[in-house]
């Protein structure tokens, strides 16, 4: 069964996607004929086993890996078209990516980190720390600012990794397993940070999660097992 949400004024369509690996002399099928939409403004949770494909697809649709057939649009851009140069200027201006393990660069600061999207941009220094206090405030860790990531807990280098993600007030903010690495009650806080993202600042929010609290703050939730989605989890 395919999921495709809502179509109106859908930002991520997803369309007849499938994607083959090679290994050797095998072709390894890991999603087959996949559809599905998200409209502007929703926070969808995606969930499933292990090797089921989460995160082929959040990699396909923040332009990160191209489909083997069918075809991804955002925003009305057809992203599986654009050549390498063409999609990383798209990526930079459109995707936020939010990372498991935080990726946070350690001989930088909570603030230098944070502005590294933005360095591929066009703003001056003074517009980028604008930008950076602004992203930092959001996730509510202006305190930190200063201090590198050894000295930050899992939850606050989470909220350092969401602020990167946002800075740039990307279309689409991809999560990738935001809470794995984290204790309860620090992934709750993270799960609460992304709820009021999407809720207050309107930001829409794709999230790969194994996390069974996700459900409970993400507006939609759906299921991916041997390559298809669903709206139920297979029994």
């Amino acid at each position: 069964m395919n999921e495709s949400g809502t179509d109106n004024g859908a930002l991520v369509h997803v369309d007849g996607v499938g994607k083959v690996f090679h290994r050797g002399s095998e072709d390894i099928h890991v999603l087959t004929d996949l559809h599905l939409q998200v409209p502007a403004g929703e926070f969808l949770a995606l969930m499933g086993p292990s090797g089921s494909g989460k995160t082929t697809l959040l990699n396909l649709i923040g332009g990160l890996d191209r489909p083997t057939e069918g075809s991804v649009t955002i925003a009305g851009e057809s992203v599986h078209q654009l050549s390498d140069r063409r999609l990383a200027g798209w990526r930079a201006r459109h995707i936020g990516f939010v990372f498991q393990l935080y990726n946070l660069m350690p001989t930088l600061t909570t603030e230098r980190n944070v502005e590294l999207p933005l360095l591929l941009t066009h703003l001056s220094k003074s517009e980028r720390k604008k930008h950076v206090a602004a992203a930092l405030a959001m996730v509510g860790l202006s305190h930190r600012a200063g201090h590198y990531p050894r000295t930050l807990s899992g939850g606050e280098q989470q909220r350092a990794g969401i602020a990167r993600g946002i800075v740039t007030d990307p279309t689409l903010l991809l999560c990738d397993e935001p809470t794995g690495d984290l204790d309860r009650k620090a992934g709750d806080e993270i799960l609460k940070l992304l709820h009021a993202l999407n809720r207050e600042h309107g930001k829409t929010i794709i999230m790969v999660t194994h996390d069974p609290h996700a459900p409970a703050r993400a507006a939609r939730t759906v299921y991916l097992n041997k390559g298809q989605l669903s709206s139920e989890p297979l029994a």
